[in-house]
C-alpha cells in the first residue's frame, strides 16, 4: 500500500471512530509507525479511545515534545497560558521553580527551557531561546507513574522530582526562596467527572482530574501552603476555570496573597496569580 493508500485509509478509519482531527493524527500515526504491523495497532488503539497522545507516547507542549506515558495526565494546549504567564512574571537572577501535580513534568519543562540556561532539548525537540537565567527546578506529584514520566521529560533541564503530597516531599531548604510555584490541580468537581470526554474519564488519572465537591479541595491546599514557600515578591500561579476563578482568588486573599485573574479567550484558559507581598507572610495550616 502506497504512503497516500495507507493515509487515506488511516484517517477514514479515526473520522468512523469518532476522531475530529482525523486527517491530522492520521499524519502523526502513519510518521510514527515503524512498521504495517505497528500502525495497525496504533490505529486500532486510538479508534478504541485511547488518547492520542497516549499512543503516540508524546504530546507538543509549548514547541517540545513531552514523554507521555499511559494511564499519566495528558498537558493542554490551554496551560501554555500559564506557561506565558509565569515567564512574565519571571526576575532577573537565579529562579527557582516549583512545579505542583506536575503531571508528566510538562510544565517545568516548558519553563526551565525558556528561561533557563540548561541544555533546551526536551524529548529530542529542537533547541529554543533561553533567558539565560540559573534555574533551579523542582516538580512534585502524588502518583508514581507521574513521577517516572516527569522524571524522564525533566532530566535534559536539571530538574529534580519528588513523589508525595503537594510541598510534603520537598526540601525543607526551599521555603521562602521560591519565586514561581506553578500548579495546574485537578479542578474539576467530582459530580462532573461523569461529564468529561472518555479519553480522560477512562484513561487519565483520577487523582489529576477531581477536584472534589466543588473542584477547588485541591486549590485551597496549594494556596494556604504557598506563602510558606513563595519568596518576597514571589508568585503563585494555578490553573482553573472561569466558573472557579472567584473561588480561587478568594482563597489566594485569604492566605495572604495579592491576587488577580488573566485569561486567553483562544485558549480557553484561565489563570489566577496570587503574589506575596515584600516582606514574609506566614501561611496558615493545611
Amino acid at each position: 500500500m502506497s504512503p497516500a493508500a495507507s493515509l487515506s485509509t488511516v484517517a477514514a478509519t479515526l473520522r468512523a471512530a469518532g476522531c475530529v482531527f482525523a486527517e491530522d493524527e492520521a499524519e502523526l500515526l502513519v510518521s510514527a509507525a515503524r512498521a504495517p504491523e505497528e500502525l495497525a495497532l496504533m490505529v486500532e488503539r486510538r479508534a478504541h479511545g485511547l488518547p492520542l497522545e497516549h499512543v503516540l507516547g508524546w504530546a507538543e507542549f509549548c514547541g517540545l515534545r513531552i514523554d507521555v506515558d499511559p494511564g499519566v495526565f495528558v498537558p493542554r494546549r490551554r496551560t501554555e497560558f500559564l506557561v506565558r504567564q509565569a515567564i512574565g512574571l519571571a526576575r532577573g537572577g537565579p529562579a527557582v521553580v516549583v512545579d505542583l501535580c506536575c503531571g508528566s513534568g510538562a510544565l517545568g519543562a516548558a519553563l526551565a527551557t525558556a528561561l533557563g540556561t540548561a541544555p533546551t532539548t526536551v524529548s529530542g525537540t529542537a533547541p529554543g531561546t533561553a533567558l539565560g537565567v540559573a534555574v533551579e527546578l523542582h516538580a512534585v506529584d502524588i502518583d508514581p507513574a507521574a513521577v517516572r514520566c516527569a522524571r524522564r521529560n525533566l532530566a535534559a533541564v536539571g530538574g529534580r522530582v519528588h513523589e508525595g503530597d503537594l510541598y510534603d516531599p520537598l526540601p525543607a531548604g526551599l521555603r521562602g526562596r521560591v519565586g514561581l510555584l506553578v500548579a495546574s490541580p485537578p479542578y474539576v468537581p467530582t459530580e462532573a467527572i461523569r461529564l468529561l470526554p472518555a479519553e480522560a474519564r477512562v484513561h487519565e488519572p483520577m487523582v489529576a482530574l477531581d477536584g472534589g465537591v466543588d473542584g477547588l479541595d485541591v486549590v485551597r491546599r496549594v494556596a494556604r501552603a504557598a506563602p510558606r514557600w513563595l519568596a518576597p515578591g514571589g508568585h503563585l500561579l494555578v490553573e482553573t476555570s472561569l466558573r472557579q476563578a472567584p473561588g480561587t482568588v478568594e482563597t489566594m486573599e485569604r492566605a495572604g496573597l495579592a491576587a488577580r485573574v488573566a485569561d486567553c479567550e483562544e485558549l480557553g484558559a484561565n489563570v489566577v496569580i496570587g503574589t506575596m507581598p515584600g516582606a514574609p507572610v506566614a501561611g496558615p495550616k493545611v
